[in-house]
């Protein structure tokens, strides 16, 4: 049986990011944090994150990240995050650091959810998970953190 691989989908231009940095941190969440379970990343624009947003949540604006858990064989693959490149480079914009960065916070946050993680229910278990590894994976400030400050 192959083995499956992190992966990461470049849909749109990415100025500003160093796509092979981008592919090591995935590879670096896919061993440290996900226990050695794949997912796949598509890196994406604000209309794409809000067509995903308005079919699968019901929600008709634009989002900076959006997990979607492998139902099945999560033992071997998560499943599917997007990211959104504009969102990204505002966000980084507006914390002051570079878009690399913003990619990274994002994808940690998508692969918590992935591996079952709620904020919104879980009574700070992904708060406390989010600011361990990027404390321990060297990223600024995670979503949580700035939607509670």
């Amino acid at each position: 049986m192959p083995t499956r691989q992190t992966s990461l989908l470049f849909q749109v231009a990415t100025p500003g990011l160093a796509r092979r940095g981008a592919r090591a941190f995935a590879k670096r969440l896919e061993s440290e944090v996900a226990g050695g379970r794949s997912f796949c990343c598509l890196i994406t624009n604000d209309q794409e994150l809000r067509r995903l947003n308005r079919q699968f949540r019901k929600k008709d604006h634009p989002t900076d990240v959006l997990s979607f858990p492998l139902l099945q064989d999560q033992n071997s693959v998560l499943g599917e995050i997007a990211i959104s490149f504009d969102k990204a480079k505002q966000q980084a914009a507006e914390h002051h650091h570079a878009v690399g960065e913003e990619i990274a916070v994002l994808m940690l946050h998508g692969v918590l959810h992935l591996m079952g993680m709620d904020h919104e229910t879980d009574r700070g278990q992904m708060a406390r998970a989010e600011r361990k590894w990027r404390s321990s994976l060297g990223l600024p400030a995670g979503l949580i953190e700035r939607r509670t400050a």
